[in-house]
């Protein structure tokens, strides 16, 4: 179906009454017709319920979309509207003399198109358990960042150690909740440039998006090392040439005990040139109050963050058949001290005598290059990254490691890590009609990282003194080749296999300074790893939707510990760690029932994980890496929406997945946990969302949000005993729109529950008194927005 396009047009800002596809599109169910024509025209077709589930419509030619849907829905009973050269609305057809405006399109039960696959699909087709969260669901349900966003979305979660200090976790696939060595499990991306490797979440803003999609299950033939567990990929909107756009927003929010919120933002499209260049700019602040109290400092709402940054985005369109997108992103973010609690101190209070603060800038150059060459379509994506990011801890505690310290003096632990990383990323796929369709692509990054560390002792004297400090340097080269085909062999059915053949250089240096009884010491040393990630699927289409199996595998490489006090090592064997690999044996199917009303998905799947690097903390607080052993997990999950007649969708999601941890290194812990750490059994959330017409052609929208993450443990040793979880979120909001403005008002966590959402904290302490990590308390806020 994807060779069906005449032009490279996708989402390029052309005039969607000039852009003309080359399409072909069988006989089939009005809905089914309008999924097709929107993978071959590379538009996203929303609310195709709208249609039912009869009708028969086909059309063969060169066309613009104006005219494919005009004959696509002739006679149909409903109707469509143009909303940019991107996106089309499905809905009722008008009535003849309307007495009020009709309620808003539903919003959750929609065919979007995906683009993390590497090629044009649509959500509903494609063989793997995918989500797609549209731009409209992101705004009105106020998920301003992947924490906020993570309850809407199966089996996604997230560690809550702070803004821009976070680990995501897709399908309960968590290596545990800590970050250090270990590259992530999840592949997060800003379009196509990779934005994590072995550091948090860089915790981006979710402003002026398109969509985000979430692809689960191991992704190493397509995206490499890094992706073990799935891709969540971040698509901002693109300069659109079709006109002049401009929009703001603004949000004040007062939360019960702890300080007020703000948040403004904005955003501009600026055409050029007609039909060959336009401009995109945004912008936006945030300050989140804080709500814990440092009981040791006397200061009250410690936590307080603050993000700024934006985005400018050209799109350069010299042929009908090429195009140029460049793009910059930058975020600064600012988190004053860390939101853990312990006991001592109160439900939302700690006593630590040094405000322990975070800091995470970001920034990202891109440019991606897309053309027709006739037999295929080209895109070629490069992209510049610069992440740095540091963190202050209190080690008082560990002091007399080094000298005899007096009870008064405070110990600081400071880290601090750079990253400047290349990458890019070729890729040919196949444009013809035709039962066979592929793709090949080639990849490289290089990654330098520069992370030192120290420990500075000040005594009750008021003198300073370094007793220790490590400067470190990484270098990472990462080559790759892969590929995939696809072969309808039979009607209905497809068979895909393709693979990536890969090779990665670790090399690595340190420089330790240790005050006595501390250990001086310097490492140089390199590794090499290579190896081939296959991937195979087996697809069926069935009168309402697809059944699918599929074999995936995921890989990470392995690195080098270097940092401690002493040196050899506590146990020898971990002055290094290994790869290790996830495979994926996958059954799921998803379908559209009810004239198409309702929309389920629901994916059975068993991985086998070996070798699992953890990040974890020896005794003085300082990290490692290590494996700790192997897993098998088991899950289902389930994703369904539904949109009722009288305005109402409701959306639902929950996953089951239990693991084992079996042939433990004994090398690692005396006692371990049965399962994976930061992996509860079930979590699982509900969305519903209302729409009414109002008088003066304006619109009420009532949204309401839960979502329950189960209990879980912080640490593979279960010597810790650090439980969290068994906690659920809860977000009410009512809006009010007119066609080019609207206004909210809303309350989050409206029963003022505390819950543990990270017992975690500070690795000096960790261990020896409870960390704890409460939601924020009941919050109440106002949000004004305008577009034009």
């Amino acid at each position: 179906m994807l060779g069906g396009l005449a032009l490279s047009l996708a989402a390029t800002g052309v005039d969607a009454a000039e852009a003309r596809y080359r399409l072909s599109i069988p006989q089939k169910p009005y809905a089914d017709a309008l999924i097709d024509l929107g993978v071959q025209a590379n538009v996203s077709v929303i609310g195709t319920s709208a249609c039912g589930s009869g009708g028969m419509t086909g059309l063969v030619g060169i066309l613009t979309l104006d005219e494919a849907l005009g004959r696509l829905l002739e006679g149909a009973p409903c109707a469509y509207r143009i909303l940019d050269p991107r996106t089309v609305r499905i809905g009722p057809p008008p009535p003849p003399k309307p007495t009020e405006p009709p309620p808003r399109p539903p919003t959750l039960v929609t065919e979007l198109l995906v683009t993390a696959t590497k090629r044009p699909a649509s959500s509903a087709t494609l063989p793997a358990a995918v989500s797609v969260v549209s731009r409209e669901q992101v705004e009105m349900t106020g998920a301003a960042d992947v924490l906020t966003l993570t309850g809407q979305v199966a089996g996604v979660l997230t560690t809550n150690l702070g803004p821009g200090r976070d680990k995501l976790i897709l399908r309960g696939l968590s290596d545990g909740a800590f970050t250090g060595r270990a590259r992530s499990t999840v592949g997060t991306y800003l379009d196509d440039a990779p934005i994590n490797y072995n550091a948090p979440d860089p915790d981006l803003q979710l402003v002026d998006l398109e969509r985000i999609e979430v692809i689960r299950g191991p992704q190493g033939a397509l995206y490499g090392s890094g992706s073990i567990s799935g891709v969540f990929r971040i698509v901002p909107r693109k300069p659109d040439m079709s006109g002049f756009a401009f929009g703001a927003a603004g949000q004040a929010a007062y939360t019960e005990g702890g300080s007020d919120s703000y948040e403004i933002e904005g955003y501009g499209n600026i055409p050029l040139v007609q039909d060959h260049a336009a401009l995109r700019v945004v912008g936006y602040r945030d300050q989140q109050g804080g709500y814990i109290d440092n009981r040791a400092l006397r200061l009250s709402n410690v936590d307080r963050t603050t993000r700024e940054g934006g985005r400018i985005a050209l799109r350069l369109q010299p042929s009908d058949d090429w195009q140029l997108d460049l793009s910059g992103t930058a975020q600064r973010l600012r988190l004053a001290d860390t939101q853990y609690t312990t006991p001592d101190a109160g439900p939302t209070g700690r006593a630590t005598r040094v405000r322990e603060g975070h800091k995470n800038d970001f920034a990202v150059g891109a440019a991606t290059l897309r053309g027709e060459l006739g037999w295929a379509t080209f895109r070629s994506s490069v992209s510049y990254i610069e992440h740095t990011f540091s963190s202050q801890y209190d080690a008082s505690q560990i002091l007399g490691d080094f000298l005899r310290a007096d009870p008064s003096d405070i110990g600081v632990y400071l880290e601090r890590t750079g990253i400047n990383m290349v990458s890019q990323d070729t890729v040919l796929r196949s444009s013809r009609v035709g039962p066979v369709t592929w793709l090949v692509g080639v990849y490289s990054m290089v990654s330098i990282e520069k992370s030192p560390s120290s420990i500075d002792v000040q005594s009750n004297r008021g003198t300073l003194q370094r007793v220790y400090t490590e400067k470190r340097r990484d270098r990472l080269n990462e080559g790759a080749v892969y590929g995939e085909i696809t072969y309808a062999f039979a009607p209905g059915w497809q068979l895909a296999a393709g693979g990536r053949l890969f090779n990665t250089d670790v090399h690595t240096e340190s420089g330790l300074v240790a005050k006595m009884p501390g250990v001086s010491r310097s490492l140089r040393n390199k590794r090499h790893f290579d190896g081939f990630l296959p991937k195979v699927s087996l697809q069926r289409e069935i009168s309402s939707g697809v059944v699918y199996g599929l074999f995936s595998e995921g890989y990470r490489p392995g690195g080098f510990n270097t940092g401690g006090f002493n040196y050899p090592f506590l146990i020898a064997s971990r002055a290094y760690f290994d790869p290790d690999r996830l495979r994926n044996y996958e059954l799921g199917f998803k379908t559209r029932l009810f004239d198409r009303r309702l929309s389920l998905r629901s994916a059975a799947f068993f991985d086998r994980w070996t070798k699992i690097q953890t990040d974890q903390y020896r005794p003085s607080g300082l990290a490692y890496t290590a494996n700790v052993g192997n897993a098998d997990i088991k899950g289902l999950e389930t994703e369904l929406a539904y949109e009722f007649d009288f305005g109402l969708s409701l959306q639902a999601n929950a996953i089951f997945a239990s693991s084992r941890v079996r042939q433990t290194n004994p090398d690692f812990a005396q006692a371990l946990i049965s399962g994976l750490p930061s992996a509860p059994r079930f979590s699982g959330g509900v969305l519903a969302v209302y729409q009414h017409p109002l008088p003066h052609d304006l619109s009420l929208r009532l949204v309401g949000e839960t979502n329950y993450i189960g209990r879980s443990q912080l640490s593979f040793d279960a010597r810790q005993e650090a439980d969290m979880g068994q906690y659920t979120n809860t977000r009410f909001s009512a809006e009010v729109a007119g066609k080019s403005w609207n206004a909210t008002v809303f309350i989050s966590n409206p029963f003022d529950v505390a819950g543990d959402t990270f017992a975690y904290g500070n690795p000096f302490t960790f261990g020896t008194k409870r960390q704890s990590t409460p939601q924020r308390p009941r919050t109440i806020g106002v949000r004004l927005a305008a577009n034009y």
